[in-house]
């Protein structure tokens, strides 16, 4: 077989490898996530059990490469915490030596199985969580194929004049030896490969026993390499990183005793494909019993190495909308609870812009109201779809009262927001931009509707959280209140209109419609009480409410400037 033709086969062998690790990884990420989160969570707290959850999970996936890549994957994305997953990886270590032994015997009729039970489970039934499983366990059968393919080939080039001549070259050299292991188990993805080809050529008689134990060493270093280098973040190159030291570590300190131990009289006696096994064996078993107890001083240093870097968080992205809330319905609709407040606070800052674009000219507050509005959307569309997602599985009647009262909340902040910013603000900045300010009559009326905007919202909030009667009637009571504010600031906006006959038609169009706008937002925002009441039976068919009272409307405008708007 010519070197092109290898080089193809195993760059197929390893992408195949790869592509069955990613396989698993998601599969199981996407059908088991919520309950592999809450297993992770609650049986690796001790690192024994950590270990031997590393052995089993490399003996089911016959790969410790893909273990690191799986456990990198729930490190960076919180689901494992740092302590725990270097536990895991030396049961990794551990395992990958298991494989070595398992993989010596002829085991070809368990990947065309793997797979054939993968198809079978994948169209079973149509259930997302069936569907996960089976693309799991077809991507195992594809990660033996891999191993399968890359064994192949690398006893094609264990075959070759040039490759056993290079073997021979290596006697003596050890770290020359170590050097070219690590490269070649890097490359290759494998270690388990590597190893069985290393005990292969060691039975051959192409390796001396020194020769053998530095090459055993190598790839340990080689196999700690393709998760580091794949991590994409700081955070995610802590698992890798602390498992590349752990070996190195070992290795540094079992390399210059290597000569003495391949005396004929201690290790060199042994078969040396047995020695290669057993090397490697003793090796992961020996750096898992010193560093079992060190695993949490070792994550908090590499948590001071690789800190997690400071990033700005688009306000539109939930913070709290958690996946394993969509299992228990009450914790789903909290988290849902928890991102309907955010909502009221960016709604909170679209009006502290608004006030401000009302007294000055620059352009700059009526680009954040738009752009808090993007963020205002862009939430409400997680929330709405979050909410969604927990009424799948069926809940109950009162459960499913609260999604409606968030949804309820989610959708008419969300077209508050809206009027704010495509009609308030811009109406505001069109006369602003002519250079036309307002006056102070204009501001000493618009003040009031602002500061029962702001405190109608901080109402909403209280009948929200706590599903107060007595403030949903108040916040109900207030619309009446906004009106005839509405209507006296109308009034004497058109009498002083008569009086100023220089005062342009369009600039005192502009006025009416923010007053408008103005009520529009509060009418949203009032709208909040309802669900309140509803359950209450305070409601009749109508939309009125039983036995409510309208509160008097202040008789004067309070021209004065609150000091809530101007914060």
């Amino acid at each position: 077989m010519s070197g092109t033709t290898l080089l193809i086969n195993l760059a197929g062998s390893i992408a195949l490898l790869l592509w069955g690790t990613h396989m698993i990884s998601s599969a199981l990420l996407r059908g088991f996530g919520t309950q592999l989160r809450q297993w992770l969570g609650q049986n690796l707290t001790n690192r024994w059990m950590a270990l031997a959850c590393g052995i089993g999970i490399t003996g089911v996936l016959q790969s410790s490469t893909a273990v690191s890549l799986m456990a990198t994957s729930f490190t960076a994305a919180g689901t494992l915490s740092l302590a725990p997953a270097l536990a895991v990886m030396l049961g990794a270590n551990i395992g990958s030596t298991l494989v070595v032994q398992l993989l010596s015997f002829d085991i070809s009729i368990v990947t065309p199985l793997v797979l054939l039970v993968g198809f079978i489970v994948f169209r079973l039934r149509d259930d997302s969580r069936f569907e996960s499983l089976g693309c799991a366990l077809i991507g195992l059968g594809l990660m033996l194929l891999a191993l399968r393919m890359l064994g192949a080939t690398l006893g094609d080039v264990e075959g070759s004049a040039i490759f056993q001549l290079l073997m021979r070259s290596l006697d003596g050299e050890l770290l020359l030896a170590l050097l070219v292991a690590t490269v070649l188990a890097w490359v290759c993805h494998s270690s388990v490969a590597v190893v069985l080809l290393i005990a292969s050529l060691a039975g051959a008689g192409l390796l001396s026993p020194s020769t053998s134990m530095a090459l055993v060493l190598g790839v340990n270093i080689g196999g700690a390499l393709p998760s580091l280098v794949n991590a994409g973040s700081s955070v995610a190159r802590r698992l890798p990183l602390g498992n590349f030291l752990v070996r190195l570590s070992g290795v540094l300190m079992l390399l210059p005793w290597v000569p003495l131990l391949a005396q004929p009289q201690l290790l060199g006696q042994l078969p040396p494909a047995l020695l290669v096994v057993g090397v490697h064996s003793a090796f992961s078993l020996v750096l898992a019993l010193l560093f079992i107890g060190l695993t949490a001083p070792l994550a908090a240093l590499l948590t001071r190495l690789l800190p997690e870097p400071e990033r700005v968080v688009d306000p539109g992205m939930p913070l709290y909308l958690d996946e394993s809330g969509l299992e228990v319905a009450n914790i789903g609709l909290a988290n849902a609870a928890r991102e309907a407040l955010r909502m009221a606070d960016m709604l909170s800052s679209m009006l502290s812009r608004v006030l401000q674009l009302l007294r000055t000219s620059e352009q700059a507050n009526a680009d954040e109201v738009r752009r808090i509005d993007q963020s205002l959307d862009l939430l409400s569309a997680a929330i709405r779809a979050y909410l969604a997602d927990i009424g799948k599985e069926g809940i109950s009647d009162q459960d499913a009262d609260r999604s409606q009262e968030i949804l309820m909340f989610v959708i008419n902040l969300e077209h508050a927001g809206d009027i704010l910013s495509t009609s308030l603000a811009q109406l505001a900045a069109r006369r602003l931009r002519r250079g036309e300010h307002f006056s102070a009559f204009e501001l000493g009326t618009l003040y009031p509707l602002h500061r029962e905007v702001l405190e109608s919202l901080s109402l909403a909030v209280t009948v929200f959280l706590r599903e107060d009667l007595p403030t949903a009637h108040q916040l109900v009571n207030r619309k009446e209140v906004v009106r005839r504010l509405e209507a006296m600031a109308s009034r004497e906006h058109f009498r002083t209109l008569r009086e100023d006959k220089s005062a342009w038609a369009e600039s005192g169009d502009i006025f009416q419609r923010l007053l408008r706008d103005y009520r529009r937002v509060h009418h949203h925002i009032a709208a909040l009480a309802y669900p309140a009441l509803e359950r209450a039976g305070e409601r009749d068919i109508n939309g009125g409410l039983v036995g409510d009272g309208l509160a008097d409307a202040p008789d004067t405008i309070d021209r004065k400037e609150p000091e809530q708007c101007a914060s």
